[in-house]
């Protein structure tokens, strides 16, 4: 059982990346998207059952983090083989998976 930080990236531009698959059944987690630049990202965030997300799964979908802010997202919950999926139009932008794999 891992506890802490599950996943890091940082996003390449204009592409889906993986940051974290589940490994245990429940797992509780937090995800924190960190825009660096000085300009507005839009950014997508999803769990997922591949690494390209189907409308259905997203839970932000281009959502915009002003300069140099963070949006955060909490007390997620996902079964086993479900991936964390991200993406930005450019990069400068960072994620982070942080919680408890049951």
């Amino acid at each position: 059982m891992a506890s802490g930080t599950l996943g890091q990236a940082s996003l390449a531009a204009a592409t889906n990346t993986t940051v974290y698959t589940v490994a245990a059944t429940p797992t509780v987690f937090n995800v924190s998207i960190n825009n660096t630049t000085g300009f507005p990202v839009p950014v997508n965030l999803a769990i997922a059952a591949a690494p390209t997300p189907t409308a259905a799964e997203y839970l932000e979908f281009e959502t915009v983090i002003p300069p140099n802010s963070v949006l955060e997202r909490g007390g997620l919950v996902a079964t086993t083989g479900k991936l964390v999926v991200a993406y930005a139009t450019i990069a400068g932008v960072s994620v982070n998976v942080y919680g408890y794999e049951g």
